[in-house]
Order: C-alpha cells, then structure tokens, then sequence
C-alpha cells in the first residue's frame, strides 16, 4: 500500500469538498471532481479503497432501511411509477443510443436487443444519490421521500432480478433458509434493547448490516445490499431505529466519500466518451424528470410533492454501470460502452446535485405552470391538512402533547387537532378517540399541506426535542402565522431563544415537575393529601407532565 497515495487522495478530496460548499453546491459535486483529477493524474485507486466505498454503500441502505416504511411499496404513486416509468425509460434510451450511432458518436456493435440492455441500464435512478440528498434536506422521512425511496427500492428489485438471471449461477436453494431472518430479528431487537450508546451501538449497527444483512444473502446468490436493505427496514419499526441510524451516521458518509471518488476515477474520459455521454444526459435527464412528473400526477401527488421527487430522481445509477459490465462480460457489446456510461453517471449525479440544491426554487417556478390539483383527487396523504374549525393543532403526540390535548379537550371544550410522525402513535391515538393526523413537522411539504388547510389560532409546539420545535417555528413564521404559539422547553437556554423569537408561552417541563414533586413530597411531610399525581410511563416515553 502507497501510503501517499491515500494521503493525495484524501487530501484531493477534502479541498475539492470544502470548494463545492463554497460554492454552494453539495460536496459530492466536489468528491466526483476530485476523482476526475486523480483519474487524469493517472493515481491509482490504493488498496481496500473500492472495499471501504462498497460498504459504505452497504451502510446507506442499511440506514435507509431503518427509516423506511415497507407499506410505502405497495402504494400505486410507488409501484406504478416505478413500473411505467422503467418500461418508458428502456424505450426512450434504446432510441437515443440508436440516435447516438446514426449521428456517428457511438459504434452499436449489436442488434435492438443491444439497444434495449442500454436502455435498461439508463432507467435506474441512483439510490445513494437520491438518499443522500433527502438526508441532507431531513427529507428521507417526508411523504415525497418515501415514495421517492419506494420507487428506487422497486427499481434496486429489478436490478437483483437481472443479476439473478444473467449471472453465471443461479440463487442457491438455500435462499429458501433466509426465512429464518425473521426470528433471528427477534433476537436482535431484544440486543438492541439492552446495548449502550456510543462506539457498542455503531459496532452493533455494522455488524446486522453486514452478517444477517448484506453476506448472509451474499452467501445464497442474492445481492448482498438487498439484504442489509431488508435487515433494516425489519428493525425500523424499533424504538432505537432513529439512534440507530444517526449512531451510524459519520462513519456511512466517511465510506461514502470513497464511493464517489472510485465513480470519478473510474470515469475518465476521452472527448467522444464525454460528447456520447453528455447527449445521454441532455436527452434523457430532461425525460426522466418530465416522466417522473407526468406519472406523480397520474397516481395522485400535488404539483409540488411529483416535482420535489421527481427532482431527486432524475439522474443515472451506479447499477447503470454494473448492468453494462455484466453485458459486457455475457458478450452482449463491447467493453468500450464502459467508459461513456460510467461518465454519464458521474455528469448526472453533478446535474442532479446542483439542480436539487435550488430545489425549492425549481419546484415554485413549475408549479406555476402547472394546472391546480383537485385535492379530492389527491392521495389522501397529500392532500391539505383541514384545520378548519379547530381551536389548537398541537404538534408532537408524546406524552407532553396527549396531557396538553386531554387538558384542552376536557377541561377547555376546545376542538384540538393533534398531529404526529409516528403512524403506529397515530393509529393507536385514534383508536383512543383522539383526534389526530399524521405529520412530520421538521418535514418542508408537511408546511405546504398545512398552510394550503388554513391555521388554527393556537399552535403548541411538544415535540421532544428542540430542533424540532425551533423548526417548526421557523416555519410557522415564514408561513405569515400570526396566532398564539406556546411551547415546552427541557433547558433554560431553550427559554431564551424562543423567548427571541417571540413564543408566547413557554414551560420547562423538567423544572415544572421538579417543582411539582417537591410540593408532592412537602405535602407528604405534613400530613396532607398531595394535589398531584404522576402517571406511570415507559422508558422511551417523553418526559411526565403531572397533572394539577
């Protein structure tokens, strides 16, 4: 091993890094440009580089997994997008490479069935781009970001049936044995139930990810990075499943620097590989974008829910490589459609990159152009949030927003409109009586849907943690709400900065229940009856409220 070698590369990297966040692009525009200039330079990849990459890869479906709701793939926005929208795009990339070769910048060396493995190839979106752009936005949670997932889990599906029947050997009938996943995930929820925080649980996120995820279906012929997919879909529903997944966070991102610098390096060109591939991307990124578009609407998503994954969408896959080396090595074209595919990916991911970072921006210019919705017509996940009538929307289902919803209710009279992301918390409120809708507020599209329902007068903001009530904040303000907002806090910096920003009502709920319990406790001392009572709560729930 060349240890300057993984200095130069590290050092290339993180200088074409910080130069794409200067320039307020996202660092993965710099990673692929800083493999472009190893590759020109001529440095090798140093050894184990590929390996560390890979199982970055590994990690970010793992981490996909645990965030991802399986329900979403049997939605008709997800299936039927996927579907039609990879038949479309095998026919529109078998033509544009047709047109490549009649205007003389590509050589077909096969027949239509060549044109339609192309096109096959092109029609995959990136799995790992695309998440990486949710995460960075906080996204991967929102509705547009599950359908969105949905949709490249259906295409990653058709990606391992092609390997299957293409590969030299087909699954073992031991594949039959990956049954046994399922009490083995018994297993390991009781683990995570009862190992610590810190390195212990970043060690036991790699070790599902890679054993029981990615080689134990390796092992019987199935591509190992469904099975990490799997292993963490089947622990999202985990109480730990969020820690879980920010636990592995920073190391997945560190491995995943090496992936797009083997993209770049792996991906230099010669001009008539950089003229074919950038026809590719100025044909059929255009394309993919408007399909995606056309076909959200279709199944029933608001302009800007189809627009917003659409976006996200829109570029080429690293498994458009892989499908293409396994074409090569069946004999099926020459070897020379390596190099521009592998180029149109990278230039992709750099188009997609920038476009998703104005996202915001490309969604309300379209938007403008496009027809209204019926929102009668919409998924009833994205239609507008109906506030009418309500007195308060609480945010945040926890056990501080049911005690503010039950007081509201049952002392005030008031309508109340409780509002979670949890869809086993919000099926199981409203089989209490609650009246409760299921949202994320740290979610952009969330505000969309809200502000297109009306506000209420009162806003409670009782979500556990901070950041998130400050975000919500932030959007109710950018929003024009101008109604009460109150809030709970856990620290008195918490205090100061809402008091900034002009909440009107702010508890501490540690300080009130430490004040609380002291009365309880005095109470005691002196013979009365105590004028509170504390209910009792799981470990994973929000901190208790007492009741006056």
């Amino acid at each position: 091993m060349h240890v300057h070698d993984i200095v130069l590369t590290i050092v290339v990297a993180a200088v074409f890094g910080v130069l794409a966040h200067e320039i307020k692009v996202p660092a993965l525009v710099g990673f692929l440009g800083a493999g472009f200039l190893l590759g020109a330079l001529d440095v090798a990849l140093f050894p184990g580089l590929e390996e560390l990459a890979n199982l970055g890869v590994t990690l970010l479906l793992f981490t996909i997994g645990l965030k991802f709701d399986l329900r979403s793939l049997l939605h008709p926005e997800a299936y039927g997008t996927a579907l039609i929208h990879m038949f479309a795009s095998v026919i529109l990339g078998g033509v544009t490479v047709a047109l490549a070769v009649t205007i003389g910048i590509a050589d077909l060396d096969g027949d239509w069935r060549t044109l339609a493995l192309l096109g096959f190839a092109l029609s995959f979106s990136s799995t790992v781009l695309c998440v990486k752009v949710l995460e960075e936005r906080s996204d991967d949670g929102s509705y547009y970001g599950q359908t969105a997932i949905a949709i490249l889990v259906i295409q990653d599906l058709a990606a391992v049936v092609f390997f299957t029947l293409t590969g030299d050997e087909p699954p073992s009938l031991w594949a039959f044995a990956l049954i046994l996943v399922i009490p083995v995930m018994w297993v390991v929820r009781r683990v995570l139930d009862r190992i610590g925080h810190g390195e212990l649980l970043v060690l036991f996120g790699v070790v599902i990810a890679l054993g029981p995820g990615y080689y134990a279906f390796e092992s019987v012929g199935i591509h190992g990075d469904l099975g990490a997919l799997i292993m963490g879909a089947l622990l999202a529903t985990h109480s730990r499943a969020i820690e879980l997944s920010k636990a592995l966070f920073s190391v997945k991102e560190l491995f995943l620097v090496g992936f797009f610098i083997v993209i770049g390096i792996e991906s230099t060109p010669t001009w008539e590989d950089l003229e074919l591939a950038g026809l590719l991307c100025l044909i059929l990124i255009p394309l993919t974008f408007i399909g995606f578009v056309l076909l959200g609407r279709l199944f029933g998503l608001r302009n800007r829910t189809s627009i917003r994954s659409s976006l996200a969408l829109s570029n080429f896959s690293e498994f458009s490589i892989i499908v293409v080396v396994v074409g090569v090595a069946g004999g099926l074209f020459a070897e020379h459609w390596i190099s521009p595919i592998s180029l149109a990916v990278a230039l992709s991911m750099i188009i997609s990159s920038v476009a998703n970072a104005h996202s915001l921006a490309i969604a309300a210019f379209f938007e403008d152009l496009m027809p209204d919705e019926k929102p009668t017509k919409l998924r009833p996940q994205d239609r507008p949030i109906d506030t009418s009538g309500a007195d308060v929307v609480v945010l945040g289902m926890g056990r501080v927003g049911r005690a503010a919803y039950s007081r509201l209710v049952d002392h005030r009279g008031l309508r109340v409109i409780g509002i979670d992301n949890d869809h086993a918390v919000v099926s199981r409120l409203k089989e209490q009586g609650y009246d409760v809708l299921e949202g994320d507020a740290t979610d952009h599209e969330f505000w969309q849907r809200l502000v297109a329902g009306g506000f209420v007068p009162t806003v409670i903001l009782a979500m556990a943690i901070h950041d998130s009530n400050a975000f919500a904040l932030d959007q109710l303000r950018a929003a024009g709400f101008d109604g009460h907002i109150a809030a709970v806090v856990q620290r008195p910096d918490q205090v100061d900065h809402l008091e900034e920003e002009g909440v009107e009502a702010i508890v501490n709920i540690y300080a009130g229940a430490g004040s609380a319990v002291a009365d309880a406790a005095v109470a005691l001392f002196e013979g009365e009856e105590p004028s509170g009572t504390v209910t009792e709560r799981s470990p994973e729930e929000d901190p208790p409220v007492l009741d006056d």
